[in-house]
């Protein structure tokens, strides 16, 4: 099957970041057959043509971070200074299920569809769940059961272990979903459950996530025990590696920046949960220039509330201008390469996706110009990062399949997803006022 969209401002995302305006892109199946200026369009009688009337035309956001199964924490506690141990980690254990983890999945990949995320990264409980919803929902995912002391889906003490040895076989070799491990932090792991999960990592050729460098108290606990920090200690006990995605690394020291270049270690930024946390700006930019693959996150919806990139690459642009005193410092250009290519690298994908480029995945966003805050435009970078918001997505491609047309989803009605969601949702809700 070929699909043609024409009249299209195409940011291609290459490594030239080539443009074309008008431009056209034929997909052929699950692939992109053709990029190139409207001047050289192939014929349309024999091909389904969508007229992109001047869209943007990017590739699918990568979301390198995240917890689809938390959208019933979306909104509770969120000026709790002791949020984590008060609300979290007691209602989890004692009313997420495999069906309402389900459930917040699938509108979790919703919400994420209708903002332009193609393929996220996801830690969480119950991953063989959310792996069905994703299949069901059509969209690309790494999906990483966590592994923690005392976790909602297991009886037995770091039982995701166990878990993940049914959960990643069953999933190997999937088109669009890669299983994956994820001790949830070094202060929530002892070292042999770190080590076993680097293990299964290795095993299969898995990516390992976990939340590193994110707490203060995390780092003093590690300078006071070892006189080390988490990331110098991880390295010494053989956890680091390229399969590794470290999430925030908000506390990271030169020496560590220096330990996950050489360890060629990935890092999700989660600027929105960072700073809605008052945790601290991550050294992003030293990061990046260390040449350590960095790409964005909007972590769960209860740490960052939205599922957008939209509002993460504003919140970007924003605070680390602010940190390092310079307007110039992250431009637009540079900040829409971190919610694509480099995210798609972040997460070991660069490959397949990431770029609008011949023999890539069809993973493609399609946004709007129309709307009132998208008139007049200088620089389609600036427009993306400055103006534009999860609502001026139009169309989304995923595997050259339409997920969303014209705003609204293809394949699921969104009102019956919030609504089986809802009548999940009750126990969790009785618990969690009662908590309040």
């Amino acid at each position: 099957m070929q699909t043609l969209l024409i009249n299209l401002h195409i940011l291609t995302m290459d490594e030239k970041f080539t443009e074309y305006n008008p431009g056209y892109i034929l997909l052929k199946n699950n692939l992109i057959q053709e990029v190139g200026p409207m001047s050289e369009v192939p014929s349309q009688s024999k091909v389904h043509t969508l007229d992109g009337k001047g869209a943007f035309a990017i590739p699918g956001m990568v979301n390198t971070h995240t917890h689809i199964g938390m959208i019933p924490f979306r909104s509770l506690g969120d000026d709790t200074p002791d949020r984590l141990t008060r609300f979290l980690f007691p209602l989890e254990n004692a009313c997420m299920t495999k069906e309402l983890a389900y459930h917040s999945g699938k509108y979790a990949i919703a919400e994420m569809q209708l903002a332009g995320i193609t393929t996220f990264f996801d830690m969480y409980y119950f991953e063989d769940e959310l792996a069905k919803a994703t299949d069901e929902m059509g969209s690309r995912a790494i999906l990483a059961e966590t592994v923690l002391e005392e976790a909602c889906d297991s009886r037995e003490a770091y039982g995701g272990l166990t878990y993940c040895e049914t959960f990643i076989p069953k999933w190997l070799g999937h088109d669009r979903i890669i299983p994956a491990i994820a001790p949830h932090a070094p202060y929530t792991n002892t070292k042999d459950s770190l080590q076993k999960a680097a293990a299964i990592s290795e095993k299969y050729d898995i990516p390992f996530s976990i939340h590193l460098s994110e707490m203060s108290f995390e780092m003093k606990q590690y300078k006071d025990e070892y006189g080390k920090t988490p990331v110098e200690l991880l390295a010494d006990w053989g956890i680091l590696n390229n399969r590794v995605l470290a999430a925030h690394c908000i506390f990271a020291t030169e020496a560590d920046i220096a330990i996950l270049k050489e360890q060629d270690v990935a890092v999700a930024h989660c600027i929105g949960a960072n700073t809605k946390s008052a945790k601290g700006i991550a050294p992003v930019q030293q990061m990046r220039d260390a040449g350590i693959r960095v790409g964005l996150g909007t972590d769960g919806p209860s740490s960052g509330n939205t599922l957008d990139l939209f509002t993460q690459m504003r919140l970007v642009a924003n605070f680390h201008k602010t940190y390092l005193q310079d307007r110039s410092a992250f431009p637009a250009r540079e900040i829409v390469k971190m919610a694509t290519i480099d995210g798609a690298r972040a997460i070991g994908l660069a490959d397949k996706i990431g770029s609008l480029e011949v023999g890539k995945k069809a993973d493609i966003v399609l946004v709007e110009t129309d709307s009132v805050n998208m008139f007049p435009i200088f620089d389609p970078y600036s427009a993306l990062v400055y103006s534009a918001n999860a609502s001026n997505v139009r169309d989304v491609f995923i595997d050259g399949k339409q997920v969303v047309a014209d705003k609204q989803l293809t394949h699921e009605n969104l009102t019956t997803l919030r609504s089986n969601l809802d009548q999940q949702m009750g126990d969790f809700r009785i618990k969690a006022l009662e908590n309040s």
